[in-house]
């Protein structure tokens, strides 16, 4: 991944805790969400999620408790290109046509897939097309892969709820338009063991995600304007 420096290096600008409650309500807050008691009425299902780096958008999710359920695992990888089975140089080298998404297997009711992406669009930037700070390339699309038409609809709903809320309330983002595309599933090829909760390993290593979102579209407070050389 590149280097990082100013404010696009910030990993977080708020506490994980004060994000989680303004976005999902008082009871939310972050913890280890992998166990932990079973969801009644909970079923299970996957999210694939490019957000840029992906270990950076592993250590978020693995870090978030939610209010409809639970991360049951993160797994991190390639989905989307030509090639099978691609390797990290590969990817990086913009010929394949993968994205470095998130495998993110969940439990909870109907709501938890809409709470995820809620949480998805927080911690990165929607609006630069293959970028997230000073990551450049195709690998680093901001994408939702989508299984059937329900997660398509929740995604394409998410997006146009942000939208509007950028476009009558102002945003942090680097430009005014969403540009995260949604895309039907593709075969998620797992990266190479090295890489898996890489930020548990080397907790001093680079990430560039941080929360650009305190509040969601129809909550009580706004999401924050952005304020001068932010």
């Amino acid at each position: 991944e590149g280097s990082a420096s100013g404010t696009e290096a910030e990993e977080e600008t708020l506490p994980m805790g004060t994000v989680a409650a303004r976005l999902f309500g008082a009871g939310a807050s972050p913890g280890p969400t992998k166990g932990g008691g079973v969801v009644e009425g909970a079923v299970r299902g996957k999210a694939v999620l490019g957000a840029g780096c992906y270990w950076g958008t592993e250590k978020f999710f693995r870090k978030h408790k939610f209010a409809h359920g639970r991360i049951v695992d993160v797994r991190v990888g390639f989905a989307g290109g030509s090639r099978a089975n691609p390797s990290y140089r590969e990817v990086c080298s913009g010929t394949t046509g993968h994205v470095e998404v998130a495998e993110i297997e969940y439990e909870g009711d109907e709501a938890m897939f809409g709470e995820m992406l809620k949480f998805f669009f927080s911690f990165h930037d929607p609006t630069t097309l293959d970028r997230q700070g000073n990551d450049r390339g195709t690998q680093y699309a901001s994408v939702v892969f989508v299984s059937d038409n329900s997660q398509r609809r929740v995604a394409e709903a998410t997006i146009a709820d942000l939208q509007r809320a950028m476009d009558e309330k102002g945003h942090r983002f680097a430009s005014a338009q969403v540009v995260t595309a949604v895309r039907d599933a593709a075969t998620f090829w797992p990266a190479h063991e090295a890489h898996q909760r890489y930020l548990e390993k080397n907790p001093t290593g680079y990430c560039n995600h941080r929360f650009y979102l305190s509040s969601w579209p129809g909550s009580d407070e706004p999401p924050p304007v952005a304020e001068p050389g932010s």
